[in-house]
């Protein structure tokens, strides 16, 4: 069910304390030459590991709150994008990074329909997941049988497989593969063809209308999106938790970086 992200949040606190730590170091150090009015003979201990690693430590805290980040996906909700074990190369320079330690973010772009978006869970921030952004503010989302249509423009979907077959890995076989298309952007999403799209939208309130067992309909609030997992009939996504807000936006997940169980996965663009 989980579509959380084994995240580095907690590795880039420990680095902004490391750096407040080690620059304090370095400060502590210039302040102590100044007072002698020379370079002193010997470095103490704490010179050797806490001032000299100032720049280490500060560049590295800088690369994972600004550039980029590197969580590990824990769970299959976003098979067959994303495997269990995958190792995700996220852009915060897509969307702008957030400061350490708020929800303050210096934004450079928005996100886009079809982007895969890393964020804070809107029920525990302290999480992090990891899905598909399907409808922006304003868009009108509908999913009937498993198939998604935005604006009343259906998303163009092609059987890729029916889950049998030598070449299937054991966690499809079952489900059927689809590639799905809208605006030029395709990709592979899982369905599994005794559910399709059963999944009711418990979790976005009145914004949503049912039409059936299988169909719904949704508007998108201003500053929010709905995000699916592509494990369609396997995810805890905007139809469980509802409306994903703007503010919660962590970053883009652009690459696979690797898979220490599956080295096919290396560098695999999303």
């Amino acid at each position: 069910m989980s579509g959380g992200v084994q995240f580095g949040f907690s590795i880039n606190e420990i680095l902004a304390l490391a750096t407040l730590a080690t620059g304090t170091c370095w400060v502590a150090w210039k302040v102590r030459k100044r007072r002698l009015g020379r370079e002193p003979e010997k470095k103490p201990l704490w010179v050797s590991f806490g001032a000299e690693l100032f720049v280490v430590v500060a560049l590295m805290f800088t690369c994972r709150i600004a550039v980029a980040d590197w969580p590990k996906v824990p769970s299959g909700s976003m098979e067959p994008t994303l495997r269990v074990g995958d190792y995700l190369l996220v852009n915060h320079l897509a969307y702008g990074p957030r400061l350490p330690f708020t929800n303050t973010a210096i934004e450079f772009g928005q996100p886009k329909r079809g982007d895969v978006v890393v964020f804070r869970f809107p029920v525990d921030v302290s999480e992090f997941y990891v899905k598909r952004l399907i409808g922006l503010p304003g868009d009108v989302v509908r999913f009937e049988r498993g198939a998604v249509s935005v604006n009343g423009a259906p998303f163009d979907v092609q059987v890729v497989s029916e889950g049998t077959g030598a070449n299937v890995a054991p966690e499809d076989r079952g489900q059927w593969l689809l590639d799905e298309t809208t605006a030029g952007r395709s990709r592979t999403i899982k369905v599994n063809p005794f559910v399709m799209g059963r999944l009711a939208p418990s979790g976005m309130g009145t914004s949503c209308k049912t039409d059936g067992p299988t169909a719904w309909e949704c508007t998108v609030p201003k500053g929010e999106y709905l995000m699916m997992g592509d494990n369609r009939d396997n995810s805890s996504d905007s139809r469980v938790w509802g409306f994903l807000p703007h503010e919660q936006v962590y970053g883009k997940a652009v690459r696979v970086l690797f898979n220490l169980h599956d080295l096919s996965r290396l560098w695999t663009a999303l």
